[in-house]
Formats: structure tokens, C-alpha cells, sequence
């Protein structure tokens, strides 16, 4: 996890060298301070997917350029076999896998999100990206947060909704929740 948050940092500030871009300019874009956004860079603090995704639509690159330091190659299809998507663990609790990687020019982001339980916890992160997002439970159920609203989905619920609005999610129960995640701005 720590390399990949170094990782993620060395590509951000290489984002930043190529377009002559600010630390300033990217803190603002993502909406946090210039010391939070330098430790990001740093590889000592961890950037959210939404961010990522907010840097990338801005700059014009795909957000898994930022994740996996792999640009896409192809523009008829791509195929995803079953568990071979390229994927991060963004915490602990947290992996994402792209199903959309290696299409240029993709109109839409597309993962498949698994989120580990944590027992007591009560605390439901909250993120913003421009754009709608359709979730899809898989396995196991989530506490769904979105605009002051909480809702319990569980295996084969859907949910589409507009994802400028602070939303966020805990596993329920004790085995970790699987669901698709797609974005589109």
C-alpha cells in the first residue's frame, strides 16, 4: 500500500512537471490545502479515486494513467477476464479493479469496488466527483450515504445518483461487500 501511494505521488508530480501546473493549482482542484496536497505528492498521504478522477477529466488523461502508470491502447473493445482487471487497494479496506483500462478515450469509469468490513465502525468517509455514478451490489451489503440520505443496499440492489452530492459507504455485516462502480461526467 505505501508504494503505491508513492507510486500514485511520483506520477501526480510528474503530471504537474509535464503541464507546468502549480502545487496550488492542483490542491484547488481537488479542494484541500497546498500541505495536504505536497504530503499526497509525497507519497505520505492518501488520495481518494474521486480526486484522482477529478485531476484526470481536468488534465485529459485517464485516471488509471494516475493509478497504474498504464496508458490505453485499445479502440475497437477490450476485455476484462473475470478478476484479471488491473486493480489498487487504496486502503487497507479499500480495492478498486478497472474494467476500462486499456480502452482509449473511455467516456466512463468502471470498477469493481471491495470494501472490507470494519466492526464498530460509524464513520462513512464522504467524496464528490462531477457526474452521475451507478453502484451495483454484487456480494454481501453496504450503508449507502448520499446527500443526507442513508440507505442499506444489498446483493442485486442498484443505485444511480448524482455524484456531486458528498456520498460515501460502509460494508455491513462481518464479510466484505462487492459491487460495479460506474462514473460518467
Amino acid at each position: 500500500m505505501e508504494e503505491q501511494l508513492k507510486q500514485i505521488g511520483e506520477r501526480l508530480r510528474g503530471l504537474r512537471d509535464v503541464l507546468d501546473i502549480s502545487i496550488g493549482e492542483m490542491a484547488e482542484t481537488i479542494g484541500i490545502s497546498e500541505e495536504k496536497y505536497e504530503k499526497i505528492e509525497a507519497g505520505e498521504l492518501d488520495i481518494t479515486i474521486s480526486n484522482l478522477m477529478k485531476i484526470a477529466h481536468k488534465y485529459g488523461i485517464s485516471a488509471e494513467e494516475l493509478m497504474f502508470a498504464e496508458a490505453p491502447h485499445m479502440k475497437s473493445y477490450f476485455v476484462v477476464r473475470k478478476g484479471q482487471g488491473m486493480s489498487v487497494e487504496r486502503t487497507k479496506a479499500y480495492k478498486y479493479q478497472s474494467l476500462v483500462s486499456g480502452f482509449v478515450n473511455h467516456k466512463a469509469d468502471v470498477f469493481i469496488v471491495t470494501v472490507e468490513p470494519k466492526p464498530g465502525a460509524r464513520t462513512i468517509y464522504k467524496n464528490t466527483h462531477p457526474g452521475q455514478e451507478f453502484n451495483l451490489v454484487l456480494e454481501g451489503a453496504m450503508e449507502l450515504y448520499i446527500g443526507g440520505k442513508t440507505m442499506i443496499l444489498e446483493e442485486g440492489d442498484s443505485i444511480y445518483f448524482d455524484s456531486s452530492k458528498p456520498h460515501g459507504m460502509l460494508a455491513v455485516g462481518d464479510k466484505p461487500v462487492k459491487f460495479l462502480a460506474f462514473t460518467v461526467e
